[in-house]
């Protein structure tokens, strides 16, 4: 935490424009890792494009714990932790099976606890710290998360690209 708010401190951070309002629940979130960038659908049509940032090291899709890869792969929503360490966090069921498999294969921990949250709790809304600096989660603005949070029930269908 110390770490972050020293990077905060000492790159700033990237005030981002404000977001449309988003009416109802969405069924769908797709995460473009090359591009940063999340797109939520509602009734098969997109209704936000949010940036976002990444695992510290997010080329390829999550091997290991602690590789600071973002997974990739078709997800759901599991749940919702209102008292993480970051504002907000809704849960993918990542690891699923094959992942475990493979860390297995691998004689590794295949991780876990891939969330979509807010920034360090610390921070302002509307504010993002830059680059890429999640353990292997996907982050957002304050704002954006609490907007996630409402309209994004457990269930909803997460697809991670490269």
């Amino acid at each position: 935490m110390i770490l972050i708010l020293l990077l905060w401190l000492s790159f700033g951070s990237i005030p981002l424009p404000p977001q449309p309002p988003i009416e109802g629940q969405i069924d769908r979130i797709v995460v473009d890792k090359s591009a940063r960038l999340m797109v939520l659908y509602q009734k098969g049509r997109p209704v936000a494009v949010w940036p976002v940032a990444l695992g510290f090291a997010p080329e390829g899709s999550k091997e290991r714990e602690g590789d600071g890869k973002t997974p990739e792969g078709r997800f759901r929503i599991d749940r919702r932790n209102p008292g993480s360490a970051f504002h907000l966090s809704l849960g993918i069921d990542y690891p699923r099976p094959e992942d475990r498999a493979a860390a297995q294969a691998a004689g590794v921990s295949p991780g876990g606890d891939i969330f979509f949250h807010g920034q360090p709790n610390a921070m302002p809304p509307g504010f993002m710290l830059p680059g890429d600096w999640t353990a292997g989660c996907i982050a957002l603005t304050n704002d954006r998360i609490e907007t996630l949070w409402r309209v994004t029930p457990i269930g909803t269908t997460v697809e991670i690209r490269p």
